[in-house]
């Protein structure tokens, strides 16, 4: 029985005066979904409060079909933990809304997972497009509802702003749209959509004393290189042999390797044991000298300050190492050419047919602002100083041999 309760003055939403409030709204609406009261208000109880808007999705945005379903969180998730980051929990799994759900990883990933009936009408998944563009900077995966996006924070246009102790990392996802041309004007039938995503993630960092002191700057870093020589040879007309010449390499066994004079020697340098993308491996000098000892004479430079060294007549090339090359980590890696040559015996003039190690001084780099890691090949005099700065900083060498030359008759 309901007792005789007296209505609010002002009524709030979803309740009205005209509808027992043991009865819920004959048609809810969002963001807000009535729950059915169990046994009926007592007289002395307040007037309901008007609830806050929920952080999780409305019950019209978590209705998708399994099918269609994208896993949000980890299997392990909880309802809570799932509501909390803007997902859906049937009861049995933690999934994407039908809306445009952003999240914020703590190793510095956006996630964006775009419904296509977030708008109406629908969103064309294909016509989505972020801030910026370039490798990574479209969707991941996809089905005939979703369009899952992940891409660091720094990447694809993201806009970086700073406050105090709070770092935010925002990215604009747009959809272009049809538009139909007449004589006397133009019209367009399609949604335009844009959103702008900010995500804040708490990341605690703790420090801790060192218990011995650090290694002085003139030290060598805690960095491991592996220098190498490749051997890919081309076997079809119209082959690049710059293009397939790092797809295999000499093994210790092949050692000491043969060479014709002017043949190419193609050389890689690999930093070692680091998964940090924005790491990049520089090169200092390299040069070649005739024993294991890099600080033996007599010496020839090839690279000098990364850069081919001009006062040789046939000049070392740089091999771009670009996202196209498959590598996991391209910035972790330096390639370079040389034509072979062999020592000359300064009294006698005569070719000096002896064996040739190469060496390189390595270092790495993480860029800035302002600060690129790429070398700037001749650089002009009032660059010296920057050239000079470059020098000091420590160096780990690797090195690599022999490299004998024979002659064609051999």
């Amino acid at each position: 029985q309901t007792p005789q309760v007296q209505p609010p003055s002002q009524p709030k939403y979803p309740y009205s005066p005209q509808t027992p409030q043991v009865q819920p709204p004959s048609q809810p609406k969002y963001p807000y979904s009535p729950q059915t009261p169990q046994e009926p208000q007592q007289p002395h109880q307040p007037a309901p409060q008007q609830p806050s808007a929920p952080q999780q999705p409305s019950f019209q945005s978590c209705e998708v079909a399994d099918s269609q379903k994208v896993p949000c969180g980890g299997s392990d998730i909880t309802a809570d933990i799932c509501e909390a980051i803007s997902c859906c929990f049937d009861g049995r799994q933690c999934y994407f809304g039908k809306a445009v759900t952003v999240q914020c990883t703590k190793d510095a990933q956006f996630v964006v997972v775009v419904a296509r009936d977030a708008t109406l009408p629908n969103i064309d998944l294909e016509s989505i497009s972020l801030l910026g563009q370039g490798q990574g900077c479209t969707h991941v995966d996809c089905n005939s509802a979703f369009a899952i996006y992940q891409f660091p924070v720094t990447a694809c246009g993201s806009v970086v702003m700073e406050e105090p102790g709070v770092i935010i990392y925002e990215n604009r996802m747009s959809s272009s749209f049809e538009v139909g041309a007449g004589p006397l004007g133009f019209i367009t039938r399609d949604s335009h959509y844009e959103y702008i995503g900010t995500s804040v993630e708490t990341v605690v960092v703790e420090v801790f004393p060192l218990k011995d002191p650090p290694l002085s700057v003139a030290a060598l870093g805690p960095i491991h290189v592996h220098l190498r020589l490749a051997n890919g040879q081309c076997h079809s007309k119209g082959c690049n042999e710059v293009d397939v010449a790092y797809d295999s390499f000499y093994t210790d066994t092949d050692y000491p390797v043969l060479k014709v004079l002017r043949d190419p020697v193609y050389v890689e340098v690999q930093l070692l044991e680091k998964t940090d993308p924005n790491l990049v491996l520089t090169l200092g000098r390299c040069w070649t000298t005739t024993s294991p000892n890099p600080h033996s004479l007599p010496q020839w430079d090839i690279l000098v300050d990364g850069c081919p060294y001009r006062d040789d007549r046939y000049l070392s090339s740089l091999v771009p190492v670009g996202p196209s090359s498959g590598l996991d980590f391209p910035s972790h890696y330096r390639r370079f050419l040389f034509k072979m040559f062999t020592f000359v015996d300064p009294n006698t003039m005569e070719p000096l047919k002896e064996q040739v190690y190469i060496h390189c001084s390595t270092s790495v780099c993480s860029p800035v602002q302002g600060h690129s890691c790429e070398p700037s090949c001749y650089r002009k005099k009032r660059d010296v100083k920057g050239v000079e700065q470059k020098k000091a900083e420590p160096k780990v060498v690797a090195s690599i041999g022999p490299v004998i030359m024979v002659s064609p008759q051999q």
